[in-house]
């Protein structure tokens, strides 16, 4: 499929999610054939104001081009002025947070608060579309509450005014990433606006993708959560959507290797002590319902060193076989 000018290998994208998908997660992605990865949202005020810190999450592994950027502010000037910058660095989308619903991104106008004001929204995304040559995105939520569900008028409204393409999380700001997502809404938007159409939530076996895509007419589908400590997800779904092909789920061997090739790739990225502290909840997310992993998991967060967990996986791994 495309977006805007730039032709993806598929419609099975990995969502921006924040502390998750730095540079090491969304590469073993890339590896299973995700087609398209998204950076983790970047404050445009942080790079407006030279944070070293934000400026380094917009890193991309080589073998991640085509990729998107997805930056957050409210400052449509400062969004526009950034997403310059963005461009530079090598972004070949860049996508706009109007649907964190953390309470500190939210309490400064920023992420799902944006649904609230539909002019600025119009502001923000066409002067950042006027600011840039690569297609510019947006990802929104169903709406902040039920008493407000504006998913549509936000779609067409970011149409109108430059957008390329628009995810849809089917929950509203004040649902989080609780209960079920409603994907009639993705339907909704999808008959409402002529540009392509991601759809997001709730995607977690290659069912449930063909399932979403069958139901609300999307052109591709973004896998959060469902791909956290489960990368093959991506693979399991192409080939499923390709042919109805059930691909294997990984074995419990496959896990553990998968799960000490991560983390060397994470201590590569961001040095020991930062690496094998982000690695932990990943880690947990690859043992999860695995025999005795419980134990495992709480020997885990007590490790500093990278070869301590190596060779509690591999023992772990001996106990297994």
């Amino acid at each position: 499929m495309k977006i805007g000018n730039v032709e993806l290998a598929n419609n099975v994208f990995l969502a921006p999610m924040a502390g998750v998908t730095d540079m090491a997660f969304r590469a073993i992605c890339k590896q299973f054939g995700c087609g398209l990865t998204y950076t983790e949202m970047v404050s445009a005020k942080g790079m407006y104001y030279k944070s070293e810190n934000t400026r380094a999450m917009l890193a991309l592994a080589p073998e991640e081009k085509p990729a998107a950027m997805q930056i957050f502010g409210s400052d449509a000037d400062i969004m526009a002025s950034i997403a310059m910058e963005v461009e530079q660095a090598g972004a070949n989308i860049i996508d706009i947070n109007m649907g964190c619903p953390t309470p500190k991104i939210v309490k400064n106008g920023d992420g799902s608060a944006l649904m609230l004001k539909p002019l600025l929204i119009a502001e923000i995304v066409r002067k950042v579309s006027a600011a840039v040559t690569v297609p510019v995105t947006i990802k929104i939520r169903k709406g902040w509450d039920d008493s407000s569900i504006n998913a549509v008028e936000i779609a067409q409204i970011a149409e109108q005014n430059g957008a390329k393409a628009v995810t849809v999380h089917g929950r509203t700001r004040e649902q989080f990433y609780s209960g079920q997502a409603d994907w009639d809404i993705i339907k909704q938007v999808k008959q409402a606006v002529k540009i392509p159409v991601i759809g997001n939530g709730d995607i977690t076996s290659p069912q449930a993708a063909k399932l979403m895509l069958q139901q609300t007419g999307c052109d591709a589908v973004m896998i959060g959560r469902g791909a956290e400590g489960n990368p093959w997800i991506f693979k399991n779904v192409i080939e499923y959507l390709k042919d109805g092909s059930i691909v294997p789920e990984p074995s419990n061997e496959e896990k553990v290797h998968m799960a000490m090739y991560h983390l060397k790739q994470m201590v590569e990225l961001k040095g020991e002590m930062i690496g094998v502290k982000e690695m932990r909840k990943h880690l947990a997310w690859y043992l999860k319902g695995m025999p005795g992993s419980s134990t495992v998991k709480v020997q885990v967060f007590k490790l500093e060193k990278a070869v301590e967990i190596e060779l509690l996986l591999q023992n772990y791994l001996n106990e297994l076989m």
